[in-house]
């Protein structure tokens, strides 16, 4: 994709981009708390592995093997990534990253579009006190969510309807924000933070920076 210039507008992905991301033990106890939840007492390693990022087949042969509904079973890992996540920010080991503060200068309308439950990005809104965002779209805790989650553009394409814009840039710090920006026909800003520092993406970005600051030479 052509590199083209005069942004009008940043949309963001949140985990890895505007905050640190959540430990990945923190999830994985938050899965088991899950299954829990439901009465399964002892999954194994496979099943919270596949229930931390499923999609919707794989979640439906997880939940017929434990004879569970599959939408009781998302509704309770949905709730749980949700109670330890707030946890986690609240505790301040899911923060936001320093550069955030070069959102401030920013003079175009700005966005987040994330894989994360939409309850979890407004809940890091509130503590961290995000409140320059014009949009803001986190997953459904539904089935139809894991359909609609990055690499998919939808959450991206309502971002875009929402903010009226004709050429944003998506800045994100994973495979799938390149190829969901690449599926709305949208330029993506590739962040290469520490946690991606041997990362391999599958598309080329038009940009790639390695802090926020470098946005608003990019605008």
């Amino acid at each position: 994709m052509g590199t083209r210039t005069a942004y009008d507008a940043v949309i963001f992905d949140n985990d890895g981009v505007l905050t640190t991301p959540t430990d990945r033990t923190v999830l994985e106890t938050a899965m088991r708390e899950a299954f829990k939840a439901i009465g399964v007492s002892d999954p194994s390693t496979e099943h919270v592995d596949t229930l931390l990022g499923p999609d919707v087949p794989s979640l439906r042969r997880v939940a017929a093997e434990h004879g569970v509904d599959p939408d009781e079973l998302w509704t309770a890992r949905e709730e749980a990534a949700i109670a330890a996540q707030l946890a986690e920010l609240r505790a301040g080991r899911k923060r936001p990253y320093d550069d955030v503060a070069t959102l401030d200068s920013l003079s175009v309308s700005t966005a987040i579009v994330s894989n994360n439950q939409h309850e979890t990005i407004g809940n890091i809104l509130e503590h961290c006190e995000f409140d320059g965002f014009d949009v803001w779209y986190g997953r459904e805790p539904t089935l139809e969510g894991i359909e609609r989650k990055k690499p998919t553009p939808y959450y991206l394409e309502q971002a875009l309807a929402d903010l009226g814009v004709e050429n944003p840039l998506f800045v994100g710090d994973s495979r799938v924000d390149v190829a969901a920006a690449d599926a709305a026909g949208i330029d993506a800003a590739f962040i290469r933070r520490s946690h991606r520092s041997e990362y391999e993406l599958s598309i080329d970005p038009a940009h790639e920076i390695d802090s926020l600051e470098a946005l608003p030479d990019l605008i």
